[in-house]
């Protein structure tokens, strides 16, 4: 029964996080962020996130700024979902590079 909630809270969230970071990085030419996968905690009061950044160059720079400013991110996820959960999980972001590890080997298949 918990699972089943925190499967579907985590889908909501993920779906609500692309929107957010898709009109947050559309003045960023060139740079695409995705959110590969959300994980929510039991008590859902702490939500994981795993960001997937094109180009990869980028994504230290991003993801520190991604964290700087993890209040607001915080703010306009809960003017979304206010409706649906009742306490705005906290927001925690990481680099989601198995994109970059499945090209590296398939590179190194080729060789």
């Amino acid at each position: 029964m918990q699972e089943t909630r925190q499967n579907k809270i985590a889908r909501l969230l993920q779906k609500e996080l692309s929107v957010i970071f898709q009109e947050q990085t559309r003045s960023l030419h060139g740079v695409m962020v995705s959110v590969t996968r959300v994980k929510i905690s039991p008590d859902l009061s702490v939500c994981t996130a795993y960001l997937s950044i094109f180009p990869s160059e980028k994504a230290d720079e991003l993801i520190q700024n991604i964290t700087k400013n993890e209040k607001q991110i915080r703010y306009e996820l809960g003017t979304r979902v206010r409706y649906q959960l009742r306490i705005i999980p906290e927001l925690r972001f990481f680099i989601d590079d198995s994109l970059d590890y499945i090209e590296r080997i398939d590179e190194l298949l080729k060789k």
